[in-house]
């Protein structure tokens, strides 16, 4: 029988870290010479606290290097522990009230409705969080007195350094995560023989055990119970060191390391988890077999570990030019700016979403998180589990776009787990047939109503989640991809056919009860929620079904649900105007013009979807541009990347550029939820508290000023700003399988090159004449594009409540350069600027 003890915890650690580096450290009297590295972050002080903290992960092992000289903290991570077990949260008791709450919806008595699903819609439970290892701890006697300090994060080689000096001697700490050995490698080093001295401990706030063995120090925890739910999860982690000359004597709870020259730490973590309804996982066998496997030589290990991560980072280049800010530290470059002109900013923060992305999800490792995979509490904000109604979305908008797809794979794992679990809250809360989830799920896959129905009381999470399947289609043309994944998405599809009811009043198929995602309408002076037909799960759905039948197409699939599912999309309820000009949020004229809430949830149909263009429902577009206005620019930091997104889809690059502003704008709000967002030192995104959405948004956002593909054709430059006049981007993947290059200078596409993974016609857009430079066979284009993967959904008339009748929406008048080129697999063309 093992026994638990709770040790310090990683909070005061932290808190005695920034204690000691603000009123004992030397200050820096010079800056270190300014990397030359493009990919670099760097700082002269070390960090004061977690938001400071330098990420480091492989998709499953995360650290949060601090780089205090005297006490170096690595706070550490595995994706799988999580608190409580497996479980599925439903309560099939909400079935009836649910049932009652949709009469009273239809019979326009929302109040009760409200009140009602209050007091009778609650899961077992509202999910587990995901938790912390807890904290490497090396102490250092003396070294709070140090100088010409020095800490960066490389995120082209995925490597930290902390540098300084004390007492003559230059120490160097190296830290990374690798992906080859699947465990965490920190080098310590210094200029003189003999001068590394230090107590290697550890922390946590986790229930945990500290032993020693031979080289090793050894940690055995568990997750935490939660709301009823028993903590199942069991991990161990293995800190083996290495040592160069010197001694190392294991006493107790701590390694002591005296007089070495170099020191090589490595560490293994391993738990039980198998999936997410199997642990009978061997975790201190697992840690040690990876353990035993890594590498030894670290020249070696790090060099196979940097040149496995570029196989994804070098795949995108971006070069937005430069400014005297690239010699400031990061965190100064942050602050200055929306003040300084800074345009390599842009760059860094774009490729730093992709480097989060390789580092928190890899083939085989749990999807990316709220946090991706760092987090030092064990009951982080929102638990730190997967909000599936945005944020979860948002963390792999880049994955695509960006040339990651195989990231992607993690999400669809998850899709294939949710689909069997998400059977039963069909059936058992809806009495229907397919698979549903609602906003929010955990590493059990959970698929109740997470906490009130004020939030909790929504039904598209899956329709939405699944969706990703067909873009993954979309952007690589791959049919047994589809193939493998096509039931998830049918089956989701499925729950939607047969859940959706009649309208009384307007006889439109909706889905009921509700909501749109965490805002409010106010009935009676009664601020409610819960409704019917919302905008944003009317487009949700009608997507979902259009990739099913678009898909059923693909793989020539006669089940009769296909012609069901045509059936009923054509009676969703369309989109509509409303009373001030505005894209209606809700089935009725609702929106306030003074909302400022976070979630512009009907603007889905803009972002990430494609129902509202300016070429093709221009009426639209100004209507949500009239929403997106009213809603106002600073918001949280999530909230703001997802405007990045949306004004770029308007083709306004300048105010996407202000939307930037917003968001790289220096925080240091730590722990309180705000609607007031921006950027950390570390440069992770702010809500606050952390939320890594914020980044990839971002990260998605600037590749859509720069090339969209989601209307027919493969844009060029759509909503570049004034801001950014001279650039160049390389590998960008876009709809039908390629990749596109573009240049352009004084904000004109200069030289333009498409690489042709699967061959096809391309429809290429331009601002400028388009001369081909390699090849032949560019020819203006006319009519619909003969590339399947570029057909535009067909809609439905909307309504414009504010003149009564149907909108007409007639073609956007723009004099760009329509072209279409027959394409082969395997092939490039090039193209320049014909003045």
């Amino acid at each position: 029988m093992m026994s638990w003890t709770i040790q310090s915890t990683t909070k005061a650690v932290a808190i005695f870290s920034a204690t000691v580096c603000l009123y004992q450290c030397t200050p820096v009297v010079k800056n270190p010479e300014t990397p030359k590295n493009n990919y670099t972050l760097w700082y002269n002080t070390p960090a004061k606290n977690w938001n400071e903290a330098l990420p480091l992960g492989n998709g499953r092992l995360g650290v949060m290097v601090f780089g205090n000289p005297a006490q170096e903290e690595l706070q550490l991570n595995e994706d799988t522990i999580w608190a409580g077990g497996p479980n599925n949260n439903i309560n099939p008791a909400a079935k009836d009230a649910l049932e009652k709450v949709s009469q009273l919806i239809f019979e326009e008595r929302y109040v009760e409705a409200q009140t009602l699903a209050n007091e009778k819609v609650r899961s077992t439970n509202n999910g587990m969080p995901y938790q912390t290892v807890g904290s490497l701890t090396l102490s250092f006697a003396n070294h709070d007195q140090f100088t010409d300090y020095y800490r960066d994060l490389d995120i082209e080689k995925a490597v930290s350094t902390v540098r300084y000096q004390h007492d003559g001697v230059t120490f160097t700490r190296e830290t990374f995560s690798s992906f080859t050995d699947d465990v965490v490698v920190v080098r310590l080093s210094a200029d003189k023989p003999g001068s590394i001295t230090t107590t290697i401990g550890f922390n946590s706030p986790m229930q945990h055990e500290v032993s020693t063995e031979a080289n090793r120090l050894r940690i055995d925890g568990r997750g935490s119970n939660h709301e009823g739910v028993e903590g199942k999860v069991r991990f161990t982690t293995l800190v083996e060191a290495d040592l160069s000359g010197g001694t190392l004597n294991a006493s107790g709870q701590q390694l002591a390391v005296t007089n070495a020259n170099t020191v090589t730490l490595r560490i293994s973590t391993g738990t039980n988890v198998v999936s997410y309804k199997d642990l009978s996982a061997n975790a201190p066998q697992k840690a040690l077999q990876k353990l035993q496997a890594a590498e030894k030589n670290y020249v070696t290990a790090r060099t196979r570990h940097s040149e496995t991560y570029q196989s994804w980072f070098h795949r995108v280049s971006m070069d937005l030019g430069t400014s005297p800010a690239f010699d400031l530290p990061t965190n100064e470059r942050i602050e200055k700016f929306a003040s300084h002109y800074d345009p390599h900013m842009v760059m860094l923060y774009f490729q730093y979403g992709r480097y989060l992305l390789i580092s928190s999800s890899q083939p085989g490792t749990q999807p990316a998180n709220l946090q991706g995979i760092w987090n030092p509490h064990t009951n982080p904000p929102w638990d730190s589990k997967y909000t599936i109604n945005i944020n979860t979305q948002m963390n792999y908008w880049p994955a695509e776009l960006t040339n990651l797809s195989e990231l992607h794979q993690p999400l669809f794992d998850m899709l294939e787990d949710l689909s069997v679990t998400g059977q039963q809250s069909a059936s058992q809360l809806y009495g229907v047939n397919g698979w549903m989830t609602h906003h929010n799920t955990d590493q059990w896959r959970i698929t109740g109503q997470v906490d009130a129905p004020f939030y909790g009381q929504w039904q598209t999470g899956g329709a939405w989640l699944s969706q990703h399947i067909w873009y993954r289609y979309l952007f690589t043309g791959d049919k047994a991809f589809l193939q493998k994944y096509y039931p998830v998405l049918r089956e989701a599809a499925r729950f939607h056919a047969e859940s959706l009811r009649k309208d009384p009043k307007t006889g439109w198929l909706v889905q009921v009860p509700s909501n749109s995602p965490e805002n409010t309408y106010v009935h009676g002076d009664v601020p409610v929620s819960i409704s019917a037909g919302t905008t944003m799960d009317n487009q949700i759905i009608f997507d979902l079904f259009s990739a099913v039948i678009d898909a059923a197409n693909v793989l020539n699939d006669q089940d009769s649900l296909i012609q069901d599912v045509i059936a009923k999309r054509d009676q969703l309820a369309p989109m509509q105007i409303g009373s001030f000009g505005q894209l209606q949020e809700w089935l009725h004229d609702w929106d306030d013009p003074e909302d400022h809430h976070r979630h512009i949830s009907h603007l889905y149909g803009l972002y990430p979807s494609n129902q509202i263009s300016p070429f093709r429902t221009p009426e639209l577009l100004e209507a949500a541009r009239v929403s997106l206005n009213h809603r106002g620019d600073k918001s949280t930091g999530w909230s703001m990347g997802w405007k990045i997104n949306w004004w770029a889809r308007l083709l306004d690059g300048n105010r996407a550029w202000k939307l930037l502003e917003e968001q790289i704008h220096l925080t240091e709000e730590v722990i309180a939820k705000t609607e007031k967002g921006g950027t950390y030192a570390n440069m992770l995104d702010a809500h606050p508290p952390f939320q890594i959405d914020g980044n990839f948004g971002v990260t998605s956002g600037v590749a859509e000023m720069l090339v969209q593909s989601h209307d027919g054709f493969i844009y060029l430059l759509p909503a570049l700003p004034d801001a950014l006049p001279n650039g160049e981007v390389k590998g960008l993947n876009v709809r039908g399988g390629f990749v596109v290059d573009i240049r352009w200078r004084e904000g004109k596409v200069t030289d333009f090159t498409l690489h042709a993974k699967h061959g096809g016609n391309a429809r290429i857009r331009s601002a400028v004449p388009l001369v081909q430079t390699s090849g032949t066979g560019l020819e203006p284009a006319s009519g619909e594009n003969p590339n399947v993967i570029f057909a535009t959904p067909k809609l439905k008339p909307f309504i414009v409540n504010k003149r009564g009748g149907l909108g007409d929406s007639q073609p956007l008048a723009k004099n760009d350069y329509l072209y279409d080129l027959a394409t082969e697999p395997g092939k490039s063309w090039s193209f320049k600027n014909r003045p």
